[in-house]
Parts: structure tokens; C-alpha cells; sequence
């Protein structure tokens, strides 16, 4: 193209087809609950008593999908406990109890030996349904307003002018047309946008837009960037914005004439008006004082304490580091990568190490004044692997035995992050901090903690402390971090309370990563700590970060739920921002929506690539608007629903009681199943549950939510384990917080040999155990084997080689590699599992009727939990009560 216009790379092709920051502050309470506003604690709301009629859920259903293994379930009975209900007065009644055994005792052909009710297997027959109609096809954008295939469902997507749902993920697919609509509905509009999702290999990458110096196309007035939803006119010389209805000039290079239709002749040429997602290349104007950026920078900082030191994990890290950086992330196109690396040790003070390329051996630099920490050298400290390979080596090989003879066990923690950030700012370049680091810093210094984990205060007003960091200095830090550039990636190793509210705090605001090996043991853990740290280092990460999300007239973003930083109200600011991250964006109407030009929404995320290109990377979708509320619950997600209520209820405990977060959660969920109920279903018996098609599952989920550890305050929960999964949910994509909140279940002893088909996933629930049966759990942070006292022995034979049950052994974390085809099965279906997921799963072996199942048994989410919350039938007559008091 010889006029000015963009770089593809890859080619473009012209014949592609085309049909067509924070804030803890909430609401007061009213008389509708906005999501994501949780109300007064004091608030008079009535918790629901179950529903005491039998009949209710009863309904007659034949499941068409794979059986379950055809037993009674397991002979042994449940464990015993006296735990408090995860959410109010959901305690099982003789009514409830009742309607529990009716309901399991009942016989249906079909599926075993239990007969169900509609509500509790339409989960896996919406899922298997989805796959079979969706699963390995092509799944085009070229519709506004089209629902997704599920997260669950395998499937090509073809950009052609939506983003893919890998990138955005809506609440609804259709808006209700008016403020009033959407208060009466109760349904949040929300996105989770995850805007540097993984796209496979079988899909075309984001094309790279490049207009020289004049930069990407905007309107004039409210800064969209040009995208297919802008209307060309008058001969092709203007066009007018589809967000704010401005009429634009369309720049002389940029000019095209239109065809018979109205459309630019060279449509299909130009990404930025035929595609949902596209990058641009950024102009002087988008970078810091006008000077394009350095490329980024990772600093290792180790923690070489006397415990560190002595159980290995210093060697097995500098071990390690000396393969991984050969693998830093690079462009396509580059031999090698531009990331530069910096090494600092540290206990009580700091060790800098100068790994300039001229020196024979490493120089280090102690700065043991933590109060007021300095960077002692500038040159030679952050330095080109290829060039440096022979000092780094060396000095890599140094650290452990330069350690060695320690006795210091203080270490300190805020004045490492200091010190990296301060590293970075004179660098004048973004970059990670990878922090590996084992105990409460009790050293004096900057950022000093105590050990606060005081069980009194669960299920006290005050047990919102305990999310909170205990001291100010780190969300000062964390706030000089993300205005840097830094992202802080911690890796802890704790034996005891290290205070994770506090310590974590920086990693999540600036788009780092956490990861927590309890009890760290060299032999046995070894294998997920080095993949997690190789995925980490090689992932493909924008830096320096800003997130803008632009609405057409009529609607607005008012709320982001995320592991981010907002100095104000409309910009997402991100030190860092890789594959896994997502931001949740609700949305509120301030006008009445159009349905002729529906609900458009621009995510625009300006950052710096690996190679220190400044860049914009543009997501566009557009949905539907109605004045029906049966076009709004038609077109629901479920599984997008579930991580907008996880993120807001997480970010709501901050502020509020554990037990009002528990009954909003509740109150919301029978609310939309009232309104449905009220203005959507066909006329029937009050004492009927009905569930809109699209919200079978919401039920199940949301009472996995209740259960899930943050939300239920029991002294048998670590503190530390609570704000560790918190700071996980709050960053997570939507199939992240599906698997999360609902693990997969898989009956392995059914595996076709002949067959690459994997058994279709079942009931989280100990009915769905068998004696003879052996069992994959997964939920994205662990993975279970489960196996049955009755295993047969061949297959116990062909995963462990060993002749009996007696003789599995649970101490390993690793299958044995067996030459067999059931071991290569089960190992190829774990390593699937393993391979979508941002954590690496250490596996846990299970025998049945021995202590560790104890463990195992909390993912069982169906059935009453061991630490407190209903069954799931019992959560379906909690909400089928509040559903018949709402519609009296």
C-alpha cells in the first residue's frame, strides 16, 4: 500500500468473509440492591428459612448423558460435625431434610440408582449440550448481541468485528433498555475483560495497526478510536462515532470512497474497521514525558535467611535461574530478548550485585540502611543475559555458598520492593520483581509486621481487619509502584502466618502474581514451584499499563473489580497486565439505551511490549438492547455472573461484616429468579421453582461461593489461606473462576482405551462416588486422584505398578511415567487440565476412608461442607422460599 496507513503483520487477508481505585466505599442500602453496593450492616433484611414444601423442586427429568457409575453411593457415612450454615438460617430443618432424602431416594432408569429434580442436573446437560452443538466449530463475531459458546466448550474463534470471548465475557448479551428496567431485572451489566488473553494456535493473532506519526484515528469529542462501529458519510470524507454520535473529518490519508452500500471500498483491508481486536502502534504523545520507553527490565530478589538457605530452596532457585533466563520472553521477529536482569539478595539488609559483563567475577554492594534504601550502582546492575551469561552464572552459582554459614532468620520485606522500584525508576523502564520470600518480616524496618491472626474476630465486625494490610506503608508502596511500572511477583514459602493481606498487597495492585507453597519440602514440591516460576518468566506480559473502557450514550462503566490500582474514576492503571489477568467493569444506564444502535463498549489498554514498543490495544463488542425482560434473561451468562458476584462480594468484606456480604449474595440471587418468575414465565403453581434457561447453574455456583473459605469465618481456616484465595478470585478470568468455584469431576474408571474421548465431567458430590470407582478432581489450584477401596486391581496396576490398594502410597505427588495406555490416558487428561489453566496443580493422592480424604471432601461443593454451608438442595429451598416471600 503505497499511501500512509498500517503495518499487519501477520499478512492481512482482504478476502476474510463478513456477514454482517479502589474504593471500599458502598452504597446505602435501599429498597433495590445494586451490585456490587452492599448496604448497611446494620440493614433489617430477613434472612430466608427453607422452603417447607416437599413438592416445590420436584420434576421429572430423564438425564440423556453419560451414567454415572451405577451404585448407591459410597457405604460409609459422611463425617460428623456441628458447623454454622455459610449464609443465614439455612440450617437443614426436618422439612428440608425431608425434601433431601425424597429427592435422593427417588429411582430413575436413566441414571443410576437416584432419581434428580430438573434444577440439579441441567448443569451438565447445558454444558454437554453446549459441546456437542458448539465444540470444535467455528464460532464467527459477526453478530451483535450473540451468546458465546460456554467457557467450557473447545471451539475456533473467528474475529469478524466482535472481540473474541476469550477478551470480553458479558453478564448479559442484551441490556434492558432503561434504568427502571434494569432495577426491576436485578441482572448486573457487567464485562470481564481479559485484554491480553491467550489465543490458540489455530486462531489469527491481533493485527499490529500503524498510521506513522499521526497516530491512531479518534473522535474529535469523546476519544474512541476508530473501530467497526463508526459510520462513514458523505462520500467517505466524515464519519460519525457510533459512541457519541460526533460527526468527524476523516483525514486526507485516511480517506477512502464508499461502495453501493455505504461501506469503504477497502473495509476488509483495514483491521481497525473489520475486526473486534487490534493493536495500534503508539505515538510519542502515548509515552511518558514524550520519550519512547526503554524495554523492561526483571530483578530476582532472594530471600537468603537461615531457612531458606538450609532446606535448599536458595540453591534449587539460583539452579534454576540459570536455564529460565535463556527463556525471557521476546517479539517473533527478535533473535533474542530485550529484557534486561538484576539480582539482589537480602535477609536483614540488602546485596546488590554488579554482573557487568567486563568483570571477571560478580561485585556485591551491601545497603544495610533499609530506612532510607538507595541503589548503589546504576551500570552493571541491570544487564543483557547473552551479554553477562558468564558473570550471572557465576554469581549464581556463588549465592548458596556465600549464605551458607548463616544464623540471621529476620528478614525484612517493604524495603526490597523499595529498593527493585527505585532500581527500575533510574533505569528510566518498567519491568517485574520476582520476590521469593519465606517468613513475617519482623526485622526493624520500613513495613514491619506482627503476627495479628487473632481467630476472635471471625464472625465479628472487625473480621474485615483481617483482609486489610495492617500497616499504611503498603498501599503507599503499592501506589509508587504501579506510577513506575513496577509489578511485583511474589513467591511465598511460608511455614506460619506471613500476613498475606498486608504482603500481598502490592503484588495484587500491580498486576503481579502470588503463589504460596505452605510447608515448602524440597523433594515433594519442587515440581510446581519450577513450573510456576518457568510460566511466570516466560509469559508474555504488557507493561506499564493503562486501561480506559469507553460506552456509547446511554450507559456508563461505573464499577472495576479487579487485582488493580485507580487513582480515579475511569482509568485502570496496571504496573503490569499478562494472560491471566481480568478486570470486571459493571455498567449503569444514565439515559434510556437505543435498540436500533444498542450497547457498544471499547476497552482501550495503552501499554509498553516486551520489546519497549509503546502500543494501544483496542477491544470492541457490542450488545443488544430491549424493552423485554425475557430478551435480557434469554441472553445471560451464567459463568460471567459468578465472577462479577465473586470479585464484588471480595472486594465488599473489606468494608463490610462476612454476614451481610453472605445474605446479599442471597437476597440478589432470588431476586432475579423472582423477576423472571414474575414477568418472564408461563403462569404455575407458586410452590414451583422455575429457573430461566440460562441460569440453571446459577444456583449451584452461587452456593459454592457462599461456601467458599473467604466467605465462611471458621477458626480451622488459615487467615493467611482466606487472602490468598481472595487475591487470587480478584484477578481471574471467567473460566478461571468456573472451574474455581465448581471443580471438575472426572470417573476415570470408565476411560474409553480406544477412544480420545475424556469422560464427561460429573456431580460434585459424594453420591457420585463409588467404591469401585477412581476419581481426577481439579479446581485450577489443586488436583486430586481419588481412589476407591474396591479399585480393581489391574487398574491400580496400570497407574502406579503395584499389585494392590494396600500398596498405593500417598506420599507422591507425580504419577509414575508407565508404558501402559491407561497411565498415558490419565497422565494426557492431567496435563490437559493442567495446560489452561495459570497455577500449576499439585496432585494429591486419595485413598478412601483415610485422613486426607478429609481434605479432598471440601470440593465436594454439593453437599453440605465440613466447615459450615448447605447442601445444594438445601440452597435451592433457601432460595425457592425467598422467591415465594418476594412474589407475596
Amino acid at each position: 500500500m503505497s499511501q500512509q496507513g498500517y503495518v499487519a503483520a501477520p499478512p492481512y487477508s482482504q478476502s476474510q468473509p463478513r456477514t454482517g481505585g479502589f474504593s471500599t466505599s458502598f452504597g446505602p442500602p435501599n429498597s433495590s440492591l445494586h451490585y456490587g453496593h452492599y448496604g448497611d450492616p446494620n440493614s433489617s433484611y430477613a434472612a430466608p428459612q427453607p422452603v417447607p414444601c416437599i413438592t416445590a423442586l420436584i420434576f421429572a427429568f430423564r438425564f440423556q448423558g453419560p451414567p454415572p457409575p451405577n451404585n448407591t453411593g459410597p457405604s460409609y457415612p459422611p463425617y460428623s460435625h456441628q458447623s454454622q450454615p455459610a449464609y443465614p438460617n439455612t440450617a437443614s430443618t426436618s422439612s428440608t431434610t425431608q425434601l433431601a432424602n425424597q429427592l435422593n431416594s427417588m429411582q430413575i432408569n436413566s441414571y443410576g440408582n437416584h432419581f434428580y429434580p430438573i434444577c440439579l442436573f441441567d448443569f451438565f446437560l447445558i454444558i454437554e449440550n453446549d459441546k456437542a452443538s458448539r465444540g470444535g466449530q467455528i464460532y464467527a463475531t459477526n453478530t451483535r448481541g450473540q451468546v458465546p459458546p460456554l467457557v467450557t466448550t473447545d471451539c475456533v474463534i473467528q474475529d469478524q468485528g466482535h472481540a473474541s470471548p476469550r477478551y470480553i465475557r458479558c453478564t448479559t448479551y442484551c441490556f434492558p433498555s432503561s434504568s427502571d428496567m434494569a432495577k426491576q431485572a436485578h441482572i448486573p451489566l457487567a464485562a470481564v475483560i481479559q485484554p491480553f488473553a491467550l489465543v490458540p494456535q489455530n486462531e489469527t493473532p491481533l493485527y499490529v495497526v500503524n498510521h506513522g506519526e499521526t497516530g491512531p484515528i479518534r473522535c474529535n469529542r469523546c476519544k474512541a478510536y476508530m473501530c467497526p462501529f463508526m459510520q462513514f458519510i458523505e462520500g467517505g470524507r466524515r464519519y460519525q462515532c457510533g459512541f457519541c454520535n460526533c460527526v468527524n473529518d476523516v483525514p486526507p490519508f485516511f480517506f477512502q470512497h464508499l461502495d453501493h452500500i455505504g461501506r469503504r471500498v477497502d473495509h476488509y483491508e483495514r483491521p481497525e474497521l473489520s475486526l473486534g481486536s487490534y493493536e495500534y502502534v503508539a505515538t510519542l504523545d502515548y509515552c511518558r514525558n514524550n520519550k519512547p520507553p526503554n524495554p523492561p527490565a526483571y530483578i530476582f530478589m532472594i530471600d537468603v535467611s537461615y531457612r531458606n538457605i538450609n532446606s535448599g530452596l536458595v540453591k534449587l532457585i539460583c539452579e534454576e535461574l540459570k536455564t529460565l533466563l535463556d527463556k525471557l520472553p521476546r517479539e517473533e521477529q527478535e533473535e533474542s530478548s530485550a529484557i534486561r536482569v538484576g539480582f539482589v539478595t537480602y535477609n536483614k539488609v540488602l546485596h546488590f550485585f554488579n554482573v557487568k559483563s567486563n568483570l571477571a567475577q560478580p561485585q556485591m554492594m551491601v545497603v544495610s540502611d533499609v530506612g532510607e534504601v538507595f541503589v548503589p550502582l546504576l551500570d552493571g546492575f541491570l544487564v543483557n543475559f547473552q551479554e553477562s551469561r558468564s558473570v550471572v552464572n557465576n554469581l549464581l552459582d556463588q549465592i548458596p555458598e556465600m549464605f551458607a554459614d548463616t544464623n540471621e532468620s529476620e528478614t525484612i520485606f517493604a524495603p526490597v520492593i523499595q529498593a527493585g522500584m527505585e532500581a527500575l525508576k533510574a533505569a528510566e523502564c518498567a519491568g517485574k520483581l520476582f520476590i521469593f520470600h519465606s517468613s513475617l518480616p519482623t526485622a526493624e524496618a520500613p513495613g514491619k509486621l506482627r503476627n495479628r491472626d487473632d481467630k476472635k474476630l471471625l464472625n465479628t465486625d472487625k473480621e474485615k481487619t483481617l483482609f486489610q494490610p495492617q500497616v499504611n506503608y503498603y498501599e503507599t508502596l503499592a501506589r509508587d509502584c504501579v506510577a513506575n511500572g513496577c509489578c511485583v511477583n511474589l513467591f511465598l514459602f511460608p511455614n506460619q502466618y506471613v500476613d498475606i493481606a498486608s504482603l500481598g498487597l502490592v503484588t495484587m495492585y500491580t498486576g503481579g502474581t502470588l503463589y504460596k507453597y505452605n510447608n515448602f519440602q524440597l523433594n515433594s514440591d519442587s515440581p510446581q514451584f519450577l513450573t510456576d516460576l518457568r510460566k511466570d518468566i516466560e509469559k508474555k506480559t504488557g507493561f506499564d499499563a493503562i486501561m480506559r473502557v469507553r460506552t456509547n450514550t446511554g450507559f456508563r462503566a461505573t464499577d472495576f473489580f479487579g487485582a488493580i490500582y485507580m487513582d480515579n474514576t475511569t482509568d485502570v492503571e496496571m504496573a503490569a497486565v499478562d494472560c491471566d489477568k481480568a478486570v470486571t467493569v459493571e455498567f449503569k444506564h444514565d439515559d434510556k439505551l437505543n435498540e436500533d444502535s444498542g450497547a457498544l463498549i471499547q476497552c482501550a489498554v495503552l501499554y509498553t511490549s516486551i520489546s519497549g514498543q509503546r502500543r494501544l490495544r483496542i477491544h470492541n463488542i457490542g450488545l443488544n438492547c430491549s424493552s423485554q425482560l425475557a430478551d435480557v434473561y434469554k441472553t445471560c451468562e451464567t459463568d460471567a455472573l459468578i465472577n462479577f458476584f465473586a470479585k464484588s462480594a471480595f472486594k465488599a468484606i473489606l468494608s463490610q461484616p462476612l454476614k451481610t456480604v453472605r445474605e446479599i449474595l442471597v437476597n440478589q440471587t432470588a431476586r432475579m429468579l423472582a423477576c423472571y418468575r414474575k414477568n418472564c414465565a408461563s403462569p404455575s403453581a407458586v410452590s414451583q421453582l422455575i429457573l430461566p434457561d440460562a441460569m440453571k447453574v446459577l444456583p449451584v455456583y452461587m452456593n459454592c461461593l457462599l461456601k467458599s473459605c473467604v466467605l465462611v469465618g471458621r477458626p480451622e481456616i488459615p487467615t493467611d489461606e482466606r487472602a490468598y484465595h481472595r487475591q487470587l478470585v480478584m484477578a481471574m478470568g471467567v473460566a478461571d473462576t468456573q472451574l474455581f468455584f465448581y471443580p471438575q469431576l472426572l470417573p476415570i474408571h470408565s476411560l474409553d482405551l480406544k477412544s480420545d474421548a475424556v469422560p464427561a465431567a460429573i456431580r460434585c458430590s459424594e453420591k457420585c462416588l463409588s467404591e469401585g470407582g477412581t476419581f481426577i478432581l481439579a479446581n485450577g489450584l489443586s488436583m486430586f486422584l481419588w481412589l476407591g477401596v474396591s479399585t480393581p486391581p489391574e487398574l491400580i496396576q496400570g497407574l502406579f505398578n503395584v499389585p494392590s490398594f494396600a500398596h498405593i502410597s500417598t506420599e507422591a505427588t507425580l504419577l509414575p511415567d508407565l508404558d501402559n495406555l491407561y497411565s498415558k490416558k490419565v497422565k494426557s487428561i492431567m496435563e490437559h487440565i493442567q495446560s489452561q489453566k495459570p497455577y500449576t496443580m499439585k496432585l494429591m493422592i486419595v485413598k478412601q476412608r483415610e485422613q486426607p480424604e478429609m481434605l479432598f471432601r471440601q470440593f465436594l461443593v454439593e453437599d453440605k461442607s465440613i466447615y459450615g454451608g448447605a447442601s445444594y438442595v438445601d440452597f435451592l429451598c433457601c432460595v425457592h422460599k425467598e422467591i415465594c416471600q418476594l412474589l407475596n
